[in-house]
This record gives C-alpha cells, structure tokens and sequence, in this order.
C-alpha cells in the first residue's frame, strides 16, 4: 500500500485482455479531472504471459508513479481479484471498473461530487452505453424467487422498484448497480467485508448491495455520469458458453442461499429442474445445466476450482 492518501483508488482487473485495459486506463487518463485525486491499481488476473507483458510494457512507458501493475499468478475471478486489488490501495473512495470500459464526460468526478454530498449512499455508478452508444440498463433488482420465476418486471409492479428501462434525470436509489463500474465509500466497503470470494464469476455486485442494504446503506444510480462497456470481454475469452451459464446459476443460487434461506434456494431448485429437466429433452445442450441444478449447484463444481497457479 502506498503511504499517499488520495481521494479515489481506481481497481481494474485484466485477464488476456490487455488491448481493452490499456484503452481503460487512457480514457480515465484524458476524462478525470485533475482537482481529484486518485490512483489506479491494475491487478492481472493470471493472464498468458504475451498479455501480461502487454500490458506491464504499457505501464512502464506511462511512467506514472499513481499506476500499479499487480500480478496474480492465479485467476481469482471477479471478486478475489478486486480484493486482491484493494490491499494496495489507500483513498476515501474505491472505483471498481471494469477493463472494457470508456469513459465519458468524466463520470469519475460526477461520483465523486454525488458521494461528498449524498450521506446515506454506500455506492453509487452510471449510466451505461453499449459500443453503439446505445444506453443500457445500468441497474437491476435483487435477485429472488420472484425475480427470477416470473422475471425482472415482477419487483416493480408488486413492490414499486424503480424501472430498470425509464429514463430518469435525477440520481435514484436501487437495488443494486451494473459491476462494471461501482463507486465505493472506502469506509462502507470495508465495514462489510468487501465482495464475497466464494463467488468466482456474477451476482458479486446483487450481494454486497444486498449486505449494505441490511446495514442500511443505500445504492444509487446516477442518470448524468456515463461510461461505454464492451459487454463480457474477458468471458467471452474463455469460449465456454455452457460452462459460463453454469457458473452464472452456481453464483445465484449461492446467493439466494446466504441472503433469503434454505427453503427458499430449495424452492427455486425445485422450478428451475423442473425448468431445465423439460428444456434439456428439446435442447440436449442444456442437459449439463439440469443436471448441476439437480445436485444442488454446488461451489465445489465452479469454475475458481479448475483455475491453475501460473509459472
């Protein structure tokens, strides 16, 4: 940890995809102002080695002392290598931004500004534009029985959640934000422990807005800060769609478990092979999905226990 204190502490995480972190750290280079200040803590999540070195020559020829290139040599996913990033930080504020981002408009001070004033907010991030500026939903709701039987519109219209596809002008409190970008008060994040590592890939962001909801500490959205996110970049390296769709149900399942109980994970296992079992007899492809639903979708099977320790 360096021995400054700065204002913000900006963790990315890179795994082989050096090209798109490298467009990261240029855009939060050209967009931040200058009258905050902050660090960048890049941790390379186990990349191949070409990538890796990429990415340390860029960062050398920077030549900025607030730029530090971590190195893990095992791929702790999305949480764990967060965590591994903020042992070398030291600011007020963690940004948590993914590598496949832009910035725009400078986004960083709009949150930062937000966070001075706005003393019941934990967290807060903005608006999203896909490569095609196009803008994308940048909040969600829990994830629960109801969300995930009878879908996404369900919390709005039985418990007025805000609507995920209006477009507001003013900043409003959700259930939790897009991880890609998410603007941490140091002192909430640290004060619950941070992200959840058992959880290798997704859900990471509904669960520790779930922990600081309890405590009641409040996540906003930021209609006037945006950034670009090139959707699923580093998972998209990996090529294994089935497997991918795995970890996404082992991760949700987890959390459902820890945050609303045994009977109702049960409960939901339940739709979900009745679910699966029917689609898996049309789509033969999905038979892998039912069956880890069946054994209870365990974290033993995800994804974090086949990573291997890089030389």
């Amino acid at each position: 940890m360096t021995d400054k204190k700065f204002d913000i502490a900006v963790i990315i995480i890179n795994y082989n995809s050096s090209a798109y972190t490298k467009k990261c750290i240029a855009s939060i280079l050209e967009q931040t102002s200058q009258s905050i200040s902050y660090q960048i803590v890049i941790v390379d999540n186990a990349s191949a080695s070409e990538d890796y070195k990429n990415l340390s020559s860029f960062v050398r020829h920077l030549s900025k002392d607030f730029i530090q290139l971590i190195r893990s040599r095992f791929n702790t996913g999305f949480g764990g290598g967060n965590m591994h990033g903020i042992q070398a930080a030291n600011a007020r504020y963690y940004l948590f931004l993914n590598n496949d981002t832009i910035l725009l408009d400078d986004p960083i001070q709009c949150c930062y500004n937000f966070m001075e004033t706005q003393s019941d907010a934990a967290l807060c991030g903005p608006q999203i534009f896909n490569e095609h500026k196009e803008k994308s939903v940048s909040f969600d709701h829990f994830t629960s029985f109801a969300r995930e039987v009878f879908g996404r519109k369900t919390p709005e219209v039985l418990f007025s959640k805000p609507n995920r596809k209006k477009e507001y002008s003013e900043p409003i409190a959700v259930d939790y934000i897009n991880g890609s970008f998410m603007f941490f008060r140091a002192k909430d994040f640290n004060n619950v422990g941070g992200f959840d590592t058992n959880i290798f890939l997704y859900f990471e962001e509904c669960d520790i807005c779930y922990r600081l909801k309890k405590k009641n500490r409040k996540t906003y959205f930021i209609p006037n800060a945006s950034y670009i996110h090139h959707q699923g970049v580093s998972v998209n390296n990996t090529k294994m769609p089935t497997d991918i769709k795995i970890e996404l149900k082992t991760s949700m399942f987890y959390v459902i478990r820890k945050n609303y109980g045994y009977i109702h994970y049960q409960l939901l296992r339940v739709i979900f092979i009745i679910r699966y079992g029917l689609t898996s007899l049309v789509k033969p492809k999905y038979f892998r999905l039912f069956h880890r639903i069946l054994i209870g979708l365990p974290l033993g099977k995800s994804m974090k226990q086949k990573q291997l320790i890089q030389d």
